[in-house]
């Protein structure tokens, strides 16, 4: 009887030695699965990495920017480049960069003339908008925005310009406009008289200006209609980089909100000199 107990024992020892070593080897196959979809992972994501990477890299150059890392001078191919016509070859492309407005250059200390083609230019320009009674037409005649703001010592120098300066200068169009008679189309310009002599320089710091200019008081536009010659004063124009152009037509200074015509006379009048700013 003890030996069938002991047998019996021994059986179930063997049993569960089997089931933990059993047990121990599974855990082991698991563990070892773990691993190798870990691995397969990894390498998938590293090959999708460098798949990227590569596609990136070889892909052309799209809405003209060229690749991270590239010199932009290098960006174009050298087909690009054989394609261009050789004539363009070290020439800026039409309409690259427009040349600059006289208001953004800066000033000079040349004397401008009175009767050079550019001032001749103006002036057409200037009569045209007295005989359409148009500001428009006649702005290419006034003293630049940019040379303004240039110019003056002030807060606000471009609302000056547009709110103040060309503003009387409309008003004084309209004015000048109505010298010319009801058939306006009549009118002829024979020419704009510019005494030389009276042009003087304006030093930097006076009138709120922070750089210098010359100053022509009472230059005179000389016309006619039917025959019968008149005329009229440009009450101040200023200079900037050689070149006349009209800052106050009617009036310097005005008590009202009116256009005003310099001293409108029948013949060709005659300039008076006077030290303005």
């Amino acid at each position: 009887m003890q030996r069938a107990d002991d047998h019996i024992t021994a059986a179930i020892r063997r049993t569960e030695t089997d089931r933990r070593r059993a047990r121990r080897i599974e855990a082991r196959q698991r563990a070892v699965v773990r691993r190798r979809r870990t691995a397969l992972l990894t390498f998938a994501l590293l090959v999708g990495v460098v798949v990227t990477v590569i596609a990136v890299s070889s892909q052309p150059t799209q809405h003209g920017i060229p690749p991270r890392n590239t010199p932009t001078h290098l960006a174009r191919t050298p087909a690009h480049v054989a394609l261009m016509p050789r004539r363009q070859a070290g020439r800026p492309s039409v309409g690259a960069s427009a040349a600059p407005t006289p208001g953004s250059l800066p000033q000079t200390h040349a004397y401008p003339s009175g009767t050079s083609a550019q001032f001749r230019s103006l002036m057409s320009a200037l009569w045209a908008g007295v005989v359409a009674d148009s500001l428009r037409r006649a702005l290419p005649a006034f003293f630049p925005e940019g040379a303004y703001v240039q110019l003056k010592a002030i807060v606000g120098a471009s609302s000056d310009w547009n709110g103040r300066l060309v503003y009387d200068y409309g008003l004084d169009i309209a004015s000048a406009h109505a010298l010319l008679g009801p058939d306006p189309s009549a009118a002829r310009l024979i020419g704009v008289e510019v005494p030389e002599s009276y042009g003087h320089w304006i030093e930097p710091g006076i009138c709120y200006n922070r750089i210098g200019y010359y100053e022509m008081p009472n230059a005179r536009v000389v016309y006619s209609v039917n025959g019968q010659v008149d005329s009229f004063g440009i009450a101040s124009m200023i200079s900037w980089r050689g070149v006349w152009y009209v800052v106050h037509l009617g009036a310097i200074l005005r008590a009202s909100d009116s256009g005003t015509v310099d001293d409108p006379s029948t013949g060709p009048g005659t300039s008076i000199y006077s030290a303005t700013c």
